[in-house]
């Protein structure tokens, strides 16, 4: 976008570019820290080291990237992180707006700049999306903030000024990931910073300025930026626009598509704009191409929908089907390929890396190391935006793990309960603690959460959830089963060999087995106990039992139900008394700071057993658990990867659910975001749960 002289007519800029103008670049040099350009008074740039303070932490300009739409770009980082960001500085100049205007398109701009999917998946379908939005209390000034370096790529409309028009099958490249892009933006839902949902957002504000480009390795790539939703927001005050139709998007693609071809927007004599209109204003190009491109551009049956037009594009001819221009001689016909010599060179490929692989193998893990995993999360609470304010009320089994959770003291002597509500001061979290009658029917608490009772529940039960509702992670919990670590000759860690498979569990617990001499162990009756937490029973049942009502209820019936505490307090004295040999299975955070039961690796079918346990000693660090390890000197945690791979048989989510109505306040989705922020993260960790894994870089 070139900014006439209208954009800003309160200030007379005798570049007609207030944005950037040379006299605007002299001022800042000629007084260090000037506010406004002598000649005209429009805003300057930001000065290098200038330092600004969002939600997420204070970030500080390196340079001036130049300008885009309607709003220039800085180089930045923010301290201590050294990762790239990029600023976008928009304007309200003083001249221009007053007061209440600035007012409001502050707010407007802080609740609406930016757009994540709905149901929290990282989705990257090249539309570069906002860290944060920071509106300058005191100032003129508002500041789209994005990570890494995209924002700072050249548009396409640079690219055509440095080298040119691109061939059609670069042209129909650029539609292909546009199209995609728009298909994506027109029919997903979005939420907004504010926490409002919406279904399909137009772009509004497509152009040869607002596509960046990517190239890398002799590939490229097209990114979508500059939102008319927010970029509007900035235009001088003037009759209120309504947000355009998506086919608009369709029409301002086929143009740029078309300019693309032909190498400019104008005549490079006359100046004359180009129009797709004007027969002789097109290059040569591939008819079909060109019969695509005027109905994209809308002049000849416009297409409905990005997915269609997308469609038709999959369909045109291939680029070696194009007309032969005059003069120019015939492709040569391609050689046949001999089939059987190239399959001969495939099989000793093969062999040879077969080879190259049996020989490095041993050595794959120092020659290949794993990616390093990225810390994208929020630093801490106060850093999630758009909590809304005001008192709300949750949901949790009453005897469940994150009962449990909010007793715990992750950090000095402070509770969850209490960290979770300190950084902010008009936020009220009322916890109700509620009992399932019959959990296999009902969950009391996922039920309150549908019946709008409460605002969200935490809960370890989250299949078959309600059309009405839905759910985010925000870590894993799993069953623990576990015998007594007697340290006598023969203890059952030791004859079970550290482990026990699902069949033999679903036998024990149905009274197949009884005496543990059929398992290999000393002879002594099996007593089978459970806990008293709901959830966990309902868990186990359905991955040991296969939700099998006689099995339920044979195991119902020979199980003794006791409190996890009690459990452990009653294992050792049985064993080493030689009165029986009590199983019992739990919840992570009830098994997790205790020594006096041994937490069994499980067995599925023919996998290999996995332990939810690892060492921490140094020189065992990260591998399982074994029945020599010494337990109460606690040198264990637990082992993410086995959780967030899904390899242990009894792991299950814990989540936080609250309903998909976009009326009700989004304290459930915030209250998530909490929760996975690198604070909340660990907390849970501390407490003895299972962290959600980092992004591979």
């Amino acid at each position: 976008m070139v900014l006439s002289q209208s954009t800003y007519k309160e200030y007379r800029c005798s570049r007609n570019a207030p944005l950037n103008c040379d006299l605007l670049q002299q001022t800042v040099q000629q007084v260090p820290g000037a506010k406004f350009c002598l000649e005209c008074g429009f805003p300057t740039t930001l000065s290098e080291k200038a330092e600004i303070r969002g939600t997420r932490g204070t970030y500080r300009v390196l340079k001036l990237l130049g300008t885009r739409g309607m709003g220039r770009l800085y180089q930045a980082s923010l301290i201590g992180d050294n990762s790239p960001y990029v600023l976008k500085e928009y304007l309200l100049p003083n001249r221009a707006f007053n007061k209440e205007e600035t007012r409001q398109r502050k707010d407007a701009f802080v609740r609406v700049a930016g757009l994540a999917p709905a149901d929290g998946k990282n989705q990257d379908f090249r539309l570069v999306s906002s860290w944060e939005a920071v509106a300058d209390e005191q100032g003129e000034r508002c500041y789209l903030v994005t990570k890494g370096n995209v924002e700072a790529s050249p548009t396409l409309s640079k690219y055509l000024a440095e080298k040119g028009a691109m061939s059609g099958l670069q042209v129909r490249s650029v539609l292909n990931q546009v199209l995609q892009t728009l298909q994506f933006l027109h029919t997903q839902k979005f939420r907004f910073p504010s926490g409002q949902v919406q279904q399909g957002i137009a772009h509004g504000n497509l152009n040869l300025e607002s596509l960046l480009i990517l190239e890398s390795n002799q590939q490229f790539f097209v990114y979508v930026c500059d939102i008319w939703l927010w970029e509007r927001l900035f235009d001088p005050p003037g009759p209120r626009l309504e947000e355009p139709p998506q086919q608009q998007d369709l029409a301002a693609l086929g143009q740029v598509a078309f300019y693309l071809l032909a190498g400019s927007t104008s005549e490079p004599e006359t100046g004359i704009a180009l129009s797709p209109k004007n027969p002789e204003h097109w290059p040569p190009v591939e008819p079909k191409l060109k019969e695509f491109l005027m109905r994209l551009a809308g002049f000849e049956m416009p297409f409905e929908t990005a997915e269609a037009a997308r469609t038709e594009l999959f369909k045109l001819p291939g680029e070696e089907q194009t007309v032969i221009a005059p003069g120019s001689t015939e492709p040569e016909k391609k050689q046949k390929i001999n089939w059987k010599t190239f399959l001969l060179l495939a099989l000793i490929i093969l062999f040879l890396i077969a080879g190259f692989i049996f020989i490095l193998w041993p050595q794959i893990d120092r020659l290949f190391p794993k990616p390093v995993p990225v810390d994208t999360r929020l630093p801490s609470f106060t850093d999630v935006s758009g909590v809304p304010e005001g008192k709300f009320k949750y949901a949790a089994e009453r005897e469940g793990t994150w009962n449990y959770l909010l007793q715990g003291k992750p950090i000095s002597d402070q509770p969850l309960r209490e960290l979770l509500t300190s950084p902010r001061a008009r936020v009220e979290l009322e916890y109700m603690p509620l009992i399932s009658p019959d959990i296999t029917a009902l969950s009391a608490p996922v039920d309150a959460v549908r019946l709008l009772k409460t605002d969200f529940a935490i809960t370890s039960l989250t299949e078959g959830l309600s059309d009405e509702l839905e759910s985010k992670m925000v870590a894993y919990d799993g069953l623990i089963v576990y015998v007594a670590f007697s340290k006598k000759p023969q203890n059952l860690p030791g004859v079970l060999n550290g482990k026990l498979s699902i069949e033999q569990l679903r036998a024990l617990y149905t009274g197949q087995i009884t005496n543990w001499k059929q398992l290999g162990g000393p002879d002594l009756p099996v007593k089978i106990y459970a806990p008293t937490e709901p959830e966990a029973v309902r868990l186990f049942e359905k991955r040991v039992l296969g939700d099998n009502a006689q099995q339920i209820a044979t195991f119902k019936s020979l199980a003794t139900f006791l409190p996890t505490r009690e459990t452990q307090q009653r294992i050792l004295p049985e064993f080493d008394d030689g009165r029986a040999g009590i199983i019992s299975f739990s919840t992570l955070v009830k098994a997790f700071d205790q020594c006096s039961g041994y937490p069994l690796a499980l067995t599925e079918q023919d996998k290999a057993p996995v332990q939810a346990l690892v060492q921490t000693d140094p020189r065992h660090d990260g591998e399982p658990i074994n029945p020599n390890v010494n337990l109460c000197a606690k040198a264990y945690r637990l082992d993410i990867e086995v959780f967030s791979q899904q390899r242990y048989p009894l792991s299950f989510p814990l989540a936080v659910v609250y309903p998909k109505d976009n009326s009700q306040a989004p304290a459930g989705v915030k209250f998530a975001e909490l929760l996975t922020t690198r604070e909340g993260q660990g907390y849970l960790s501390k407490l003895g749960i299972v962290p959600l894994p980092l992004a591979i870089k």
